[in-house]
């Protein structure tokens, strides 16, 4: 699913964003990534979503080879996968069923495909009310579901939620895990960059830690933690 060899990044300004890094994660998992601002996180992100390529060693994601894709390739990768944002990030103009209809639009779904999976994925996110209502008629906590609704609408094998609590209130920042964790229990992967140290101690699933670019700790049923005091890496 997503498999790490030995990776390194670095950028034209001699930043080393990731060192030697290798990890794997399979299919169905639920893995949390943690670590400060400059640990590596956003960039191992890139990686995995083919935003950036490897400087040194190998990154597979769904089957592909990050590093060795042809241009043609990148977009059957991303539709092979979610991606949720702490921002939202949705079209203001638009309703919450144009904007979860707008990622099978540039596609080129079918409309009747687009008929049938648009409901299916805001019923799934509890929003089949809401399909009308405009983006600034919503919560927070709506909004981020309208977000995940979109990124579930392909049926990727994989969902990347970038620190998806970020902007949200504690209580709606549990419903999101409770339906991130609902997600993956159905069978899709699920990567979630977080600060949230509550959250991760509490859900106990996978967590990788980075520290400067470094692997620091790949644990299973894994806690925020004190890196200080836990510093067990296994590949």
């Amino acid at each position: 699913m997503v498999h790490l060899k030995n990776v390194t990044k670095k950028y034209s300004n001699g930043t080393v964003a990731l060192k030697e890094v290798s990890f794997k994660i399979d299919k169905g998992e639920f893995v949390f990534i943690i670590g400060s601002s400059g640990s590596g996180k956003s960039s191992l992100l890139k990686l995995i979503m083919r935003e950036e390529t490897p400087t040194e060693g190998e990154v597979y994601v769904n089957g592909y080879n990050i590093a060795d894709m042809s241009r043609k390739e990148v977009p059957f990768l991303r539709r092979s996968m979610g991606v949720v944002f702490q921002d939202f990030r949705l079209l203001q103009n638009k309703t919450v069923y144009e904007n979860v209809a707008f990622t099978l639009q540039i596609t080129e779904a079918l409309p009747k495909e687009i008929r049938r999976q648009v409901p299916t994925a805001l019923a799934l996110v509890g929003l089949s009310k809401k399909a009308k209502a405009y983006p600034n008629e919503l919560s927070g906590g709506e909004q981020q579901r309208v977000a995940l609704a979109r990124a579930l609408v392909n049926n990727p094998q994989l969902l990347i939620a970038d620190e998806p609590t970020g902007n949200l209130d504690p209580e709606t920042s549990w419903e999101i895990m409770k339906l991130l964790s609902e997600i993956n229990y159905r069978g899709t992967t699920v990567i979630v960059a977080t600060h949230e140290k509550g959250i991760v101690d509490s859900m106990k699933k996978r967590v990788i830690a980075l520290d400067k670019g470094n692997l620091l700790r790949d644990q299973e049923k894994g806690l925020y933690g004190d890196e200080d005091k836990n510093r067990q890496v296994h590949a």
